[in-house]
């Protein structure tokens, strides 16, 4: 198993309704993240910069690159558009964070 984390940008004054979308997140879109080798996965916000902050656990052999080929997951990502900075594929902006400390 791998840690993983990451940085997004959500888009200022939408961290309610970010969060009131994820406590209704499909079924369909957990399955697809669970059969990716994602599992553990949380989200949180700097209120003051409007970052989220994520972290996950993935297996060694995940297919986390190929989620963005999922019907499933472009509709999740067209969903959060109008919340978040994304790229030209509607994909969220990504920003891996690398690991400086851990305590086991």
């Amino acid at each position: 198993m791998q840690k993983y984390a990451f940085r997004m940008n959500l888009h200022p004054g939408k961290a309610e309704e970010y969060k009131s979308r994820h406590d209704e997140i499909w079924p369909e879109l957990v399955e697809l993240l669970k059969s990716a080798g994602v599992s553990d996965y949380s989200i949180h916000l700097d209120e003051e910069t409007d970052h989220l902050f994520a972290v996950l656990w993935r297996t060694n052999d995940h297919a986390m690159g190929e989620l963005g080929e999922h019907q499933v997951m472009q509709k999740w990502w067209q969903h959060m558009a109008d919340l978040m900075e994304t790229d030209a594929s509607g994909a969220p902006v990504v920003v891996d964070l690398q690991p400086m400390f851990h305590m086991p």
